[in-house]
């Protein structure tokens, strides 16, 4: 029985910081596929399957990367909104964000994030951190998720 690789869900709303992560994934030697949204509207209406998404079917991501400050609607609401949703809920979520606001350190934990990681000024640290990131939520972690 084959195991079906789920995608891992990037939203990310700057260009260079989405595109050093998704290098750090394909470095990491990750099989799953990355999908990149640019804003929590993006985000939902990809777990959703709504709009743009509407075709894409129902699986679930392995794990989202979510930034905290995007345009349109902050990662912190899509967070809400997940774990609102009886079918998202258990989907691990990571915050991936250069906030190292105490308000959205403690927000993200009373929202249920199963990790908070901020982002390293430093490159060679970022790739490492995404690196084990993917490695861990996507390759090592089972998710509760009925498949």
């Amino acid at each position: 029985m084959s195991k079906i690789l789920r995608p891992i869900l990037l939203a990310e709303d700057s260009p260079a910081d989405a595109e050093m992560a998704i290098d750090a994934l394909n470095e990491a030697r990750l099989a799953n596929p990355i999908v990149h949204v640019e804003d929590g509207v993006e985000a939902l209406d990809w777990l959703f399957s709504r709009g743009a998404f509407a075709d894409r079917g129902d699986e679930m991501p392995a794990v989202v990367l979510l930034d905290i400050k995007m345009p349109r609607m902050d990662g912190l609401e899509v967070l809400r909104q997940m774990r609102d949703d009886p079918h998202l809920r258990k989907v691990p979520v990571v915050i991936l964000s250069s906030s190292r606001e105490e308000s959205d350190l403690a927000r993200s934990w009373d929202l249920g994030v199963n990790a908070y990681v901020v982002k390293p000024v430093d490159v060679d640290q970022f790739f490492r951190a995404v690196q084990t990131l993917g490695q861990f939520w996507a390759v090592l972690n089972e998710s509760p998720l009925e498949l």
